[in-house]
């Protein structure tokens, strides 16, 4: 049996705990491809190891995986718009790539650079077997994406389903 601080310490896996900084080091399926269907559609929610984060799939097809909170004023990005190459804010028009950094900053004069300046958390994904794989941990530790042999499988003969399970 677990004592009460064990417990505690296997059991969060938010930003800057041991269970999460361990979790964060490997690749988890973080949704299904068809989630995010076609290039420009809307961004959903997902929830990933006690974070808020959006999903969406780019002008280019790529997926972009960020934090919920825009970081200007902690508007939910989930309500932002998917336009070329990009999610913007609809507080304040602020455009973010699917590395977090702010491309476009509509209400800054043309010659500012403040828009370099910010960057919102994101993550690397990439796409393998039908899932939408996140990788959250450090970018120069970061392993190759595992590749188990139902992803391999054809995408006409397979399919990729999930199920929503609390766990302690």
């Amino acid at each position: 049996m677990l004592t009460a601080h064990d417990n505690e310490f296997l059991c969060r896996v938010g930003p800057g705990t041991a269970m999460g900084n361990l979790l964060r080091r490997f690749w988890m399926p973080a949704l299904i491809s068809t989630e995010v269907p076609e290039p420009d559609c809307p961004p959903v929610r997902v929830r990933l190891l006690g974070e808020d984060l959006v999903a969406w799939r780019n002008t280019d097809g790529s997926v972009g995986l960020m934090q919920n909170a825009c970081p200007h004023r902690g508007a939910s990005l989930f309500f932002g718009r998917n336009e070329e190459n990009g999610l913007r804010c609809v507080y304040h028009g602020w455009k973010f790539d699917t590395e977090g950094q702010c491309v476009d900053m509509p209400n800054e004069p043309a010659e500012s650079n403040f828009k370099h300046k910010i960057k919102a958390a994101a993550y690397l994904t990439e796409e393998a077997g039908g899932v939408v794989w996140a990788y959250m941990g450090p970018v120069e530790t970061k392993p190759v994406l595992p590749r188990p042999e139902w992803t391999l499988v054809p995408d006409e003969q397979r399919v990729v389903s999930r199920y929503w399970q609390e766990n302690n």
